[in-house]
């Protein structure tokens, strides 16, 4: 599964990184994703959860 983030969209609520830590972080001032450290469960569940749809699942 690849998880996309559209940064001209992202509204930066907060949810995906305050629900998914270990996936959704910033490092280094830019925004990372690692789809190996959560369930793709989990990652559909906070996907959804983006409020301004600026994260997408590809698989």
């Amino acid at each position: 599964m690849e998880v996309k983030w559209d940064q001209d969209v992202c509204s930066h609520a907060g949810v995906c990184v305050n629900s998914l830590p270990n996936v959704f972080k910033v490092e280094d001032g830019k925004f990372v994703i690692d789809s190996s450290a959560a369930s793709e469960a989990e990652i559909l569940e906070t996907v959804a959860k983006c409020p301004s749809g600026a994260l997408t699942v590809q698989n």
